[in-house]
C-alpha cells in the first residue's frame, strides 16, 4: 500500500487562524484601566456604605473611621489640625480620608489584575476596618457594622466584574474574539453603570441624612419656658467694640468638638440621667427640664485650644436649669469628687463637684440667645459651667451626669495629656486693627475683648512699641462670667509698630506676659500685633 504524501497547506481557506492565547498568569486588563476599576469599585463601596448607614440612621463608615482616627492620634496632631484648619478641621479630615482612599484604590485594582484574589482581599480589608471602627463607637450594636460590610461586598462585586484577573475568561453574550482576553465594550458599559450607581447612592444618602437632620430641627421648640425674674437686657454701653458684638450670634459662635457628624437625637426618646454617687437618681425628659425653674445668664465660653488672641471664645445668653438645684434633688453623697458627663456620641468630661455647688451659675442649658439650643451647639441640652474651659465642662448633646470619684473615671482629654482641672485664665485680645492690616497715619481706634470668668475684668491696658502701658476705656460690665469689651484711641505715626494688650481681673491679678502654648491647661502671654502705618 502506497501512502499519499502529506497535503500542502490550503492557502485558499477563509477560516481565521486561532488567536494566540495569553499565559494564564498574565493580566488581561490594561493597567491604567485596572487602576480606574479599583477607583470605581472603591467609590461604589463608600457610596453603598453611606446609603446603608443613612437608611439605618447611623453614622457613615467614613465618619466611623474618622472618629476612631480622632480618638487615637496623639494630642499634638489634633492641636496641629486645629491650628491649621480651625473649625474646618472635620472637613479637612474627611477630605484626607477620601484622598487616602483615592490613592490606595487604584493600587487595589492593579493588584487584582496581577492576582485574582488580591483586589477583593484589599476591599474586604477596608470593609472590616470600617466595621470594626463602627462597632467601637460608644453604644454601637452589631448592626453598626452592616453598612461597611455591605459597601465592601458591593465594591468587590464591581471590581471582579471589571477586572477578571489573570487568565480568567471573560463572559460575553456570544463567542468572544479573545476568550482569555479583555472586552473593552463590556468594561466601558460596566464601569459607567457602576460610577453612575455610586453617584446616585451617594446623593440619596446625603438626601436621607438631610431629611433626618431636618426632622430633628423640626423638633426644636420655637420658645422656651419663662425665666426667674426678668430677662437679661444688654446695656448699650457694653458694646463698644466695632469689630466684635458683645453677644455672639448663634451662627458665629465657635464650635470645637470631636463629633464628625451631628448626633441624631430624637426628642421623644431623649432623657438625661443623674446617677452615680447620689441618694436619689434622676431621669429627666426635655419637658421635665422645661417645667423646672429657668435662669438666664450671660456667659463667655472658651476652648482650651485657643492660642493667645485666637478666635475660639464666644459670649452668649444661656437659659437653663441650675445644676446645683438638680444635684440637691438627687442628693450628692459626701465622697463624690467629680461631675462626670457623657454626650450622646460618647464624648466625656469631668469637673469638681465644688464647681457645681459653689454658687456659680452652672446649668443644664436649653436655650441660647433667646431661642432653643441649635443642634450644632448641643440640642436638646448641654452643660454650661462658667469659669472652666470647655474640655472639662461643656458637654453638648448631654446624655448622663454621673457623680463619681477622680480615680473611677477620666474625661476624654485628660488621658491625652490635658490637665484634670482647668480654670479659665485671665486673657485679652486685640480685634482691631487686624494683624498685617495697613493702617493710615492719624487717629486709629484699637479695640478688643478681655475675660476672666468668675473674677471679672477691672482694667485693660494697651502699649505701643516700648512705650508705657495706657489704660483703655471699658464697656459696661454685665457679668463677671462674661467678657468685657475695651477701646482706646491712638495717634498713629508712619512706620512699623507693635501693639500689645494686657488685662487685670477684679482680684488685682494681671495676666502673665510669659508665653505658653494651649497644652496642658490654656495658653498665656500678651496678645501682640505688628502693624504698618502709612
Amino acid at each position: 500500500m502506497i501512502e499519499s504524501p502529506p497535503s500542502a497547506p490550503d492557502h485558499t481557506s477563509t477560516a481565521d487562524p486561532e488567536p494566540p492565547r495569553r499565559p494564564v498568569d498574565d493580566p488581561v486588563t490594561p493597567p491604567r484601566l485596572a487602576a480606574l476599576a479599583g477607583l470605581i469599585a472603591a467609590a461604589v463601596a463608600v457610596a453603598i456604605g453611606m446609603l446603608a448607614a443613612s437608611i439605618g440612621g447611623s453614622g457613615s463608615p467614613l465618619d466611623s473611621v474618622g472618629s476612631e482616627f480622632i480618638d487615637r492620634v496623639p494630642p499634638w496632631l489634633k492641636e496641629l489640625a486645629i491650628r491649621w484648619f480651625g473649625t474646618n478641621d472635620k472637613l479637612a479630615l474627611r477630605v484626607g480620608i477620601v484622598v487616602v482612599l483615592a490613592a490606595i484604590a487604584p493600587l487595589v485594582g492593579l493588584a487584582a489584575n496581577r492576582r485574582r484574589a488580591a483586589g477583593p482581599a484589599g476591599i474586604a480589608a477596608f470593609g472590616l476596618i470600617g466595621a470594626a471602627a463602627a462597632l467601637h463607637r460608644p453604644g454601637a450594636g452589631w448592626a453598626a457594622a452592616v453598612p461597611s460590610l455591605l459597601g465592601a461586598a458591593a465594591g468587590i462585586a464591581v471590581l471582579v466584574r471589571l477586572v477578571p484577573g489573570p487568565g480568567r475568561p471573560v463572559p460575553t453574550p456570544g463567542p468572544s474574539l479573545a476568550p482569555l482576553g479583555w472586552d473593552r465594550r463590556r468594561f466601558i458599559t460596566t464601569s459607567g453603570a457602576a460610577a453612575a450607581a455610586a453617584v446616585v447612592a451617594g446623593g440619596v444618602a446625603r438626601r436621607i441624612d438631610g431629611q433626618q437632620l431636618d426632622a430633628i430641627r423640626n423638633d426644636i421648640p420655637t420658645s422656651l419656658g419663662p425665666v426667674e425674674g426678668m430677662r437679661i437686657g444688654i446695656p448699650a454701653g457694653a458694646d463698644v467694640n466695632p469689630a466684635t458684638p458683645f453677644v455672639t450670634p448663634n451662627g458665629e459662635f465657635y464650635r470645637i468638638d470631636t463629633a464628625l457628624s451631628l448626633p441624631r437625637v430624637r426628642l421623644d426618646r431623649w432623657k438625661v440621667g443623674i446617677t452615680g454617687m447620689v441618694d436619689r437618681p434622676l431621669s429627666l425628659t426635655y419637658d421635665d427640664l422645661r417645667e423646672r425653674p429657668q435662669i438666664e445668664r450671660v456667659i463667655t465660653l472658651a476652648c482650651v485650644s485657643n492660642e493667645v488672641g485666637g478666635p475660639y471664645i464666644s459670649n452668649a445668653v444661656f437659659q437653663g436649669v441650675l445644676l446645683a438645684d438638680l444635684l440637691a434633688d438627687a442628693g450628692v453623697q459626701p465622697d463624690a469628687e467629680q461631675v462626670f458627663s457623657t454626650s450622646v456620641d460618647g464624648w466625656t468630661c469631668g469637673f469638681p463637684v465644688a464647681a457645681a455647688l459653689d454658687g456659680r451659675d452652672a446649668m443644664i442649658a436649653l436655650g441660647m440667645n433667646g431661642e432653643a439650643l441649635p443642634l450644632e451647639h448641643g440640642f436638646p441640652a448641654r452643660l454650661v459651667v462658667p469659669g472652666l474651659y470647655g474640655y472639662v465642662s461643656a458637654t453638648k448633646w448631654l446624655k448622663t451626669i454621673e457623680l463619681t470619684t477622680w480615680d473611677r473615671a477620666a474625661g476624654y482629654w485628660v488621658p491625652r495629656g490635658w490637665a484634670r482641672e482647668a480654670p479659665i485664665k485671665t486673657q485679652s485680645r486685640i480685634d482691631v486693627p487686624r494683624s498685617g492690616q495697613p493702617v493710615a497715619a492719624g487717629p486709629v481706634r484699637i479695640a478688643g475683648v478681655a475675660w476672666a470668668q468668675r473674677r471679672g475684668i477691672s482694667k485693660v491696658e494697651v502699649r505701643i512699641d516700648d512705650g508705657e502701658w495706657r489704660p483703655a476705656d471699658l464697656g459696661d460690665a454685665v457679668s463677671d462670667d462674661a467678657w468685657r469689651q475695651w477701646v482706646t484711641d491712638w495717634e498713629a505715626t508712619p512706620g512699623r509698630h507693635t501693639i500689645q494688650v494686657r488685662a487685670t481681673d477684679r482680684t488685682g491679678t494681671t495676666q502673665t506676659p510669659d508665653q505658653a502654648p494651649p497644652a496642658p491647661d490654656g495658653a498665656t502671654g500678651y496678645h501682640t500685633l505688628d502693624v504698618t502705618v502709612r
